[in-house]
């Protein structure tokens, strides 16, 4: 199952009657209407005023990354955003978590060991690294593109990992996604 998938299984799972999913074309313009629907979501769900900053800077990073990983690898698929308020806790009383899962297509897109890194570490490069006695400036850049990619999406990460308390980011072979979550208040 992909990463947009399994997005969307979490919305089919879950049975919410407050799950919002929105699609949309990796365009940094779309970025902002996501924001704003994610804050405008947590408010109705019952996110505290305090937290809505949080939320909408979040979102705004992890769609930021999704995005810049779509136009560099595959503009034509669709970013998906998934939010909802779930029971955590499993009371099946109310929903204590409000979560926003957002997924992309791009495999390897969470940092791991780069392939050449423990090589570089030893003073060889990459190439040298597989055997490749060859070096094309076309793989060079090639490469430098990749790693400037990853830098990208390491930097968006950690803009993550600062701002949100409970953050689960998963990669597989089909893509990615960046999983957050904030409480929601008792009424």
């Amino acid at each position: 199952m992909d990463a947009q998938s399994s997005a969307v299984g979490t919305v089919a799972k879950t049975e919410s009657a407050t799950a919002v999913l929105l699609r949309f074309t990796p365009q940094p313009e779309h970025v902002r209407t996501a924001r704003l629907v994610a804050v405008a979501h947590a408010r109705r769900v019952g996110v505290e005023a305090g937290l809505l900053d949080e939320v909408r800077l979040a979102v705004g990073e992890a769609c930021s990354r999704a995005v810049g990983l779509h136009q560099r690898h595959c503009p034509g698929e669709p970013v998906v955003v998934v939010l909802d308020a779930v029971d955590e806790s499993d009371s099946g009383l109310v929903a204590d978590r409000f979560v926003v899962t957002v997924a992309d297509k791009v495999s390897g897109a969470v940092p791991g060991q780069r392939d050449g890194a423990a090589a570089a570490a030893d003073g060889e490069t990459a190439a040298e690294a597989a055997g490749d006695d060859t070096d094309t400036d076309g793989a060079a850049a090639d490469q430098d593109d990749d790693e400037e990619d990853l830098d990208d999406a390491e930097m968006g990460l950690a803009v993550l990992t600062g701002l949100v308390d409970d953050l689960d980011i998963t990669s597989g072979p089909d893509g990615g996604s960046v999983r957050m979550g904030w409480p929601v208040k008792d009424f």
